[in-house]
Formats: structure tokens, C-alpha cells, sequence
């Protein structure tokens, strides 16, 4: 999970590059276009009969709920600096764990719910300055953060009965014919720079969910989840390297909260399966 974050970062990263020349959702389809030619040597590979799937309505909506997500996700990063959507969308650490634990029946101790929350709490340290500002756009990544979480979810309960490939390779496919008459209305041709740079988005984002559906395959979501706090600590080295970004004393403040309850977590879950075993 930890290398499905940083990937997954530098993606956001190449997104909001793209997006000033470029509707989101037009994005929204090459990233899922360049996706599918991504995995599909992985798919061939595997064999036609690795890609049959035994939950085809839950494949359908665990493409609807990435759809949404991915959508109002793109969006937000064309209109929301990406270190405050980053740090917003980690909402869907307390949405994801909470369903985990009502819907897939996953027990969640003390201490598990200590690493969330400590997790969130090292978030708010960071929007500390202008977290009463509540704007619209905020609002979307709270709504990305619902559907990303729903995805999630829905590819730990498929994880149980269809492999890693099955699921990248449907959620591509669905998300590519879904996601094309969007980007009609608002097609511009892209140039050749653009499309590089759409093809990278498509590798990254084909990679970084990869990662994480093995990430979620080898554990249970409330395990997972609290990981993806990492992603705030990426999002500072890219932001610094790519946009000149500098982050103040309370993302460092902020950042090592969440590098300590992920940490805990990570080892305290380790430490049970040991003694499991």
C-alpha cells in the first residue's frame, strides 16, 4: 500500500499538469484509455479464463463508484491546491474503515480506531490555517473521499473471489466505455506533449491500483486503509519538487501524527499475526 501511495501521488501531480489545458473529464478517459493498454499485457498473460469474473454486478459497482470518484477527484485538483485536496481526501480513511466495519464485518479494535484517528487528527493539524473556510470545492473531495471509499470496499469483498488482474482489468474497461461520452461534449484534441503526458497518468494510475488491490487482497481494509495517510507525505516531496511548495512547521508537525499511527498500526497488525500463527 505504501507503493500504491506514492505512485498514485505523483499521478495527482501529473493530473493537475494536464488540467490547465485540458477538461477533467476528458482526463478522466485517457487516464482510463492509457489504463486499459497498460494492463492488458498483464491480462493477456494471465489467460482469457483469469479475467472471468464470479461478482460481475460488484465489478459494475465498484466502476460506479470509482467513476464518481474519480470525477469529482480530477476536478477538484484543477480547482483546489493539491497539498489542501490531498489532506481533505483523507476522509476517506474514517468513511472506508467505518464501512469496513459495518458492512464486511471486520473487527475493529481500540487500537486500530486510535491509528485513524490519530491519523485524521495529524490531517487537521495541517489544514490548521484555513480549515473554517469550508468552499464548495472542499466539498467535492469530501464526496470523492465517499465514492473512493465505496471502491475500496467493493474490491476487498471481489479480492475474496477474483484476482489482482480481474479486477484492474474490468474496473478499465467499464471506466473507459463510461467515461468516453463525458468527454465528447468537452473533447479537444490532445497535442502530442498532452499526450504523453496522459499516457503517464494512465501507467501510474494502472500501477498505483495494482499495488493497492494486492495491498487489500493480502489484508483486511482496516489494516489498509490508515496507510493511505502516507499519501500527505508524498504529496509534500512533490509539491516541493514540482511546484516549488514549501510546507510550513504544521505539515511536518502533521505529517509525522500520520507517519506515527500508520507505522503502529502496520506493526501492531503484524505482531497479532505472529502470534496467530
Amino acid at each position: 500500500m505504501l507503493a500504491a501511495t506514492a505512485v498514485l501521488t505523483c499521478m495527482h501531480a501529473t493530473v493537475r499538469l494536464v488540467s490547465d489545458g485540458m477538461h477533467s473529464f476528458e482526463i478522466v478517459f485517457f487516464r482510463n484509455l492509457f489504463g486499459l493498454v497498460a494492463i492488458l499485457p498483464l491480462a493477456l498473460r494471465a489467460g482469457i479464463g483469469s479475467l472471468k469474473s464470479r461478482q460481475p454486478g460488484l465489478q459494475l459497482l465498484r466502476s460506479a463508484f470509482g467513476l464518481v470518484a474519480m470525477f469529482t477527484w480530477f476536478y477538484a485538483l484543477s480547482v483546489v491546491p493539491i497539498a489542501q485536496a490531498t489532506a481533505l481526501s483523507f476522509t476517506s480513511v474514517i468513511f472506508g474503515s467505518i464501512g469496513a466495519a459495518l458492512l464486511l464485518g471486520e473487527r475493529m479494535r481500540l487500537r486500530r480506531w486510535s491509528a485513524v484517528l490519530a491519523g485524521f487528527a495529524g490531517t487537521l493539524v495541517i489544514l490548521r490555517p484555513g480549515f473554517g473556510d469550508v468552499d464548495p470545492a472542499a466539498l467535492i473531495v469530501v464526496l470523492s473521499s465517499i465514492c473512493w471509499a465505496g471502491a475500496l470496499l467493493t474490491v476487498k469483498r471481489l479480492s475474496a473471489t477474483d484476482s489482482v488482474v480481474c479486477i484492474v482489468t474490468w474496473n478499465s474497461i467499464l471506466l473507459t466505455v463510461l467515461s468516453l461520452p463525458l468527454a465528447i461534449p468537452v473533447w479537444v484534441t490532445p497535442s502530442t506533449e498532452q499526450l504523453l503526458w496522459l499516457s503517464l497518468i494512465g501507467l501510474l494510475a494502472t500501477l498505483g491500483h495494482l499495488a493497492m488491490t494486492g495491498a487489500f487482497k493480502a489484508s483486511d481494509a482496516t489494516v489498509v486503509f490508515p496507510v493511505d495517510y502516507t499519501r500527505l507525505l508524498w504529496a509534500t516531496v512533490i509539491g516541493y519538487l514540482a511546484f516549488g511548495e514549501i510546507p510550513d512547521i504544521w505539515t511536518w508537525i502533521g505529517g509525522t501524527i500520520i507517519f506515527a499511527s500508520t507505522t503502529y498500526i502496520s506493526y501492531r497488525e503484524a505482531t497479532l499475526r505472529r502470534a496467530r500463527e
